[in-house]
């Protein structure tokens, strides 16, 4: 996976989520590298790493574990947005003694319905080849119903060479692995796959993603669970609301640095 890594001492992997890439919890990294070894990843199929055919949760937990390897990273913490989220948990599940804490934010271990949908429609329908600019990028979005905030997010994917415009990230790729990124990891091992280590889940308190009858499935897969709500944010937590995103993550790490 492209990665960077900026800081030193206990390490921090930092995990995007869909259609993101490693910029997208700067703000997280910037305010951590004082004190940690901060890792933010492109996940596959996104920014600047490989394409796969095959993307998958166990997948993405290898190579998370690969990376670890790679870097010399006995124990790192993870913290996770959305997709990334999920990544981090099901590295915890697959290997706990390599997890320090667990961060997931505004995600739960569970199956999620089809929420893209309009999204991938509106992507594919910019013409890449006929593009002058990213004004008409823009504009094919938001022309396809997509709000300009998002408009904007998706955009951070849009790149140009001296032909022409083009998709960082692998789209047709991800909407292959469309359906086993909206499922999740515990439907492909046994149930009895746990992370004992301390975890932590927040959400935004104005967004659905995590609700109470997510409870069940939190405690059962993470028993050693705190849960924190951010008011007045949704399910882009941290960028709506990172001072609080901020501290909260930085003081959950601090509390289980030496554990």
């Amino acid at each position: 996976m492209n990665y960077t890594s900026t800081g030193q001492g206990p390490a921090v992997i930092l995990i995007h989520g869909l259609f993101g890439n490693l910029d997208n919890l700067k703000n997280l990294s910037n305010n951590l590298e004082s004190h940690y070894q901060v890792i933010r990843v492109d996940v596959p199929n996104h920014g600047m790493s490989p394409h796969w055919l095959t993307m998958n949760y166990p997948a993405l937990a290898k190579a998370m574990i690969e990376l670890m390897d790679e870097l010399s990273i006995e124990k790192a913490h993870l913290v996770g947005h959305s997709m990334g989220g999920k990544i981090a948990m099901a590295t915890a599940l697959s290997y706990p003694d390599r997890i320090a804490s667990l961060i997931a934010a505004d995600i739960a271990p569970v199956s999620y319905q089809n929420r893209h949908s309009d999204v991938f429609e509106a992507l594919q329908n910019v013409e890449l080849s006929q593009l002058e600019s990213r004004a008409q990028a823009l504009n094919s979005l938001t022309a396809s119903g997509i709000d300009a905030g998002t408009a904007q997010f998706l955009l951070k994917n849009l790149t140009r060479d001296e032909a022409s415009f083009k998709w960082k990230m692998n789209l047709s790729g991800l909407l292959d692995c469309y359906p086993d990124m909206i499922a999740w990891y515990n439907d492909t091992i046994p149930a009895k796959e746990r992370y004992t280590g301390p975890s932590l889940f927040i959400r935004g308190g104005d967004s659905d993603y995590v609700t109470a009858s997510h409870r069940e499935a939190i405690m059962a897969q993470f028993p050693n669970v705190q849960a924190k709500t951010i008011e007045g944010a949704g399910h882009w937590l941290h960028a709506q609301k990172p001072v609080i995103f901020n501290r909260i993550v930085s003081e959950f790490i601090q509390k289980h640095e030496s554990k």
